[in-house]
């Protein structure tokens, strides 16, 4: 046999073609990713203009393109609940809400450890409609604060959790005694017991603290204040809350609430 015969006879390594093989997958997997990350892109763009209708097309676009993208899965979630809490056609709304869990659910599969994808998930699941029965109610109640728990593991300082996790403490403790006390023996969901309304306030100060021109922060710090009956501490929350520039979507119906809590308080 000639030795140019035994160049072409030769095999080739198996080792040389895995790596090819390899590289060659890579390769292919960056090119899908392009089109996912460039309406994610897009998305963003949107998402800080406002117009969340066309970022969550964008999102939406992305997670199709990529299921994995967890940028696109939380913020899909994110704009989801931001276009459905103040919608007024209550189906759409509740599709929404349930659109908002699905992609904080996923997002929470994705990457476990981050702390977006959990607040995210939380936040779905503590803006679901109340038309549901207790029992299911106070499921969703424990996923909250197991969601907002897990975001503040990952960050302690994240602010939204910290916001998630005082609404909850007030919610649980704006029920009657005798519920609170079904929510823990009848229906297992015991960790209503730790509960408390200085809980609830330290979160959303804290979340004001850290966030200080947010405004969803304030109005909901000035809502626990009135609550608490520290009524000149709730008017100047409220009061902060009608001065303030709008940055956020939904910012305008929260100075809409923040007026009609302090005529309230006034009267």
């Amino acid at each position: 046999m000639t030795i140019p015969d035994q160049v072409r006879t030769r095999k080739r390594h198996p080792l040389r073609r895995s790596v090819a093989s390899v590289l060659m997958l890579a390769s292919l997997r960056a090119m899908e990713a392009q089109p996912a990350q460039a309406r994610a892109a897009r998305g963003n763009e949107e998402r800080a203009a406002n117009r969340l209708t066309t970022a969550l097309q964008e999102y939406q676009a992305a997670i199709l393109a990529d299921s994995t993208s967890y940028d696109a899965l939380w913020k899909a979630a994110e704009v989801t609940v931001s276009l459905a809490e103040f919608d007024s056609t209550a189906h759409r709304r509740d599709s929404l809400f349930a659109l908002g869990v699905a992609y904080g659910r996923r997002a929470v599969a994705v990457n476990p450890k981050d702390a977006e994808g959990h607040f995210q998930l939380a936040r779905a699941l503590g803006r679901l409609p109340l038309t549901r029965d207790v029992r299911e109610r106070a499921k969703f109640a424990v996923d909250v604060r197991e969601h907002a728990l897990a975001a503040l593991s990952s960050n302690p300082n994240h602010a939204g959790a910290l916001h998630v996790l005082g609404l909850w403490n007030q919610n649980v403790m704006q029920l009657g005694v005798l519920q609170r006390l079904a929510a823990k023996t009848l229906l297992g969901a015991r960790v209503f017991g730790e509960a408390s309304w200085d809980e609830a306030q330290r979160c959303l100060e804290r979340s004001v603290a850290l966030e200080p021109e947010r405004i969803a922060h304030h109005l909901d710090l000035g809502r626990i204040y009135a609550d608490r009956k520290r009524y000149q501490e709730a008017r100047d929350q409220f009061k902060w809350v009608l001065a303030a520039p709008v940055v956020d979507y939904n910012d305008v119906h929260y100075k809409h609430e923040a007026e009609s809590a302090l005529a309230h308080l006034r009267q």
